[in-house]
């Protein structure tokens, strides 16, 4: 009788398996292969590429999202390319053009909107998840950025024009959109905290940073670091630090200092200064590894053949590596066991025991970037 049960069970399971090269999604992962706006489908465990997915557009500064049973991913380009990837069959469910230039999106914690954020025309747009048919066109004649979910069917985002922070509310059978307030100058880019408790936005046109307390009822704006760096002359600013790589850590933020080849070091409750890392140039990600307290930064060009590793603690950098030319990214383990680091001119992928911080492989890959784990689709804010 068991044995004819499971027949019975493989028997049924089969059509549904049919065709599909893997039938787990949990050790997976997409690498950008921006240059020639393909994915690279990556194994974790084994350290392989099991494959590749041709035909996303302009990925030149994209990044993905997944829906929480990790079956898709949601890719954003810089065409304004919307791509639903099927990450069992290697191939793309389905691809619309939604806008003339996109710089990221997020998924809604129930797994049934997508919110991308555009620059040309500006705006945000969201769309069913499992269709693409459009759902909302919120405009606001703005260039927006640091799009994020929020607990909630919520998005936020930044507007770098007019330099505010904005709430659309997808909870009720309406849209509720709010102004969260005024930020400052020109926001570049903006992050979730770990908890979801507060929206962290950087300033480009001006010194300082804008909390907002997202668990208040009534959410207002809050700068801090208004005074950093005014009495310094700013460097030259290659590439713009993504805050979605900044760090949480030891009950502190961890911000890149833009125009300056530093560390900042801000309590979490009091928003006051705590202190400063020289480091080897200007950080872009600073990215925290998981059950540890160690943070690793990557840096703009022309030093951007580097990665330090940086004492929480003691605000001390304790290693320095030169994984290849132009790395762009990093993406652990969602246990901090290794380190994924994309090198772009070297066309590979390098991977490192976080222990040891020995190299332990690499991966040929088309000039890649970013880097995504399915383990993605169970953070909020990314």
């Amino acid at each position: 009788m068991k044995a004819f049960l499971a027949a019975l069970l493989l028997a049924t399971a089969a059509p549904a398996l049919a065709g599909d090269p893997c039938c787990a999604t949990g050790d997976l992962g997409l690498v950008v292969e921006r240059a020639t706006g393909s994915l690279l489908v990556i194994d974790r465990s084994d350290h392989a590429a099991l494959g590749r997915i041709e035909g996303l557009g302009d990925l030149s500064h994209a990044s993905l999202t997944y829906g929480p049973d990790e079956h898709f991913a949601y890719v954003f380009g810089r065409d304004g390319g919307l791509t639903k990837v099927d990450m069992l069959t290697r191939t793309i469910a389905k691809r619309i053009v939604q806008a003339g230039n996109s710089i990221g999106g997020a998924i809604s914690d129930d797994g049934k909107l997508i919110a991308v954020s555009n620059y040309e025309p500006g705006g945000v747009k969201v769309f069913d998840a499992d269709t693409l048919d459009p759902v909302a066109d919120i405009p606001l004649n703005a260039k927006t950025i640091g799009l994020v979910d929020v607990p909630g069917r919520r998005f936020v985002w930044s507007t770098w024009d007019t330099g505010e922070a904005w709430m659309a509310d997808f909870s009720g059978p309406e849209m509720v959109l709010t102004k969260l307030g005024d930020v400052g100058k020109n926001p570049f880019d903006a992050v979730l905290t770990d908890d979801a408790h507060t929206y962290l936005i950087g300033l480009f046109g001006e010194k300082g940073v804008t909390a907002i307390d997202l668990w208040d009822e009534d959410p207002e704006p809050v700068r801090f670091l208004k005074d950093y760096g005014k009495t310094e002359d700013d460097l030259p600013v290659y590439k713009m630090p993504h805050l979605q790589g900044w760090a949480f850590t030891e009950g502190q933020y961890v911000l890149p200092a833009v125009g300056q080849h530093e560390l900042l070091w801000v309590d979490r409750t009091s928003l006051e200064e705590v202190g400063r890392t020289p480091m080897h140039g200007q950080p872009v990600f600073i990215i925290a590894q998981p059950g540890s307290p160690y943070v690793w930064v990557n840096f703009a060009t022309p030093l951007n053949d580097t990665v330090q590793v940086v004492d929480s603690r003691s605000h001390e950098v304790v290693k320095t590596l030169t994984p290849g030319a132009a790395v762009l990214h990093m993406e652990f383990a969602p246990r901090g066991a290794e380190v994924w680091i994309s090198a772009r001119d070297d066309n590979r992928v390098m991977i490192y025991d976080t222990h040891s911080l020995k190299l332990t492989g690499e991966i040929a890959a088309e000039s890649p970037s970013g880097i995504f784990f399915t383990a993605r689709a169970h953070r909020t804010g990314l």
